[in-house]
């Protein structure tokens, strides 16, 4: 993997004080996002871009719902968010919105995606390995949701994981019902 990594810049937010680094890998540039001081096992979060409910707030899925909730752990916690520009499942924000149309019509996200001719989920996790390999991460406490991201790391141990809990309203019930029945999401 051929990475282009940027210089360390200062994140004060809402949340606590934070650094900012930029992995670029091909055409995609993804963000990490971590404390001043990282304890020897840190806690992880791998967020992907999610525009809609992470800048705008949707209550169509929890995305936003779990960036905030991680910030907040983080910065109490000491540990990093990965965060991934893998938009929409990896299928991109013109395809997510197309899949938001037919789901307003009543299919759920995995099947809205199969009608546009793409599978459920895109998303690689690859390059975390290469990130946490950078800051010399070893063991880590992963806050996730998504057994997948519990199965794609090769190059850490897990030491435990952290389950993430949102509440549901009218608007996302369906999503995590699908998360949690056809996607496998520990919820």
């Amino acid at each position: 993997m051929n990475l282009e990594i940027s210089k360390i810049a200062n994140l004060p937010t809402q949340y606590g004080d934070f650094k900012i680094q930029s992995f670029k890998d091909n055409n995609k540039e993804h963000l990490v996002v971590f404390t001043n001081t990282l304890p020897t096992i840190p806690t992880v979060r791998i967020h992907s871009e999610c525009l809609t409910g992470d800048v705008f707030k949707s209550k169509k899925c929890d995305c936003g719902e779990q960036l905030d909730y991680a910030l907040k752990q983080i910065s109490k916690d000491g540990g990093m968010i990965v965060y991934l520009r893998q938009e929409g499942r990896g299928i991109g924000l013109l395809n997510k919105v197309n899949a938001y149309n037919l789901q307003d019509f009543g299919h759920d996200t995995i099947k809205a995606n199969e009608l546009l001719g793409f599978k459920q989920d895109y998303r690689d996790y690859s390059i975390v390995d290469e990130i946490l390999k950078y800051f010399n991460i070893k063991k880590i406490n992963l806050m996730t949701n998504n057994p997948l991201k519990l199965t794609s790391l090769k190059d850490v141990n897990i030491n435990k994981r952290i389950p993430i809990v949102m509440n549901s309203c009218e608007y996302n019930y369906e999503y995590l019902e699908v998360k949690k029945e056809k996607m496998g999401h520990l919820l």
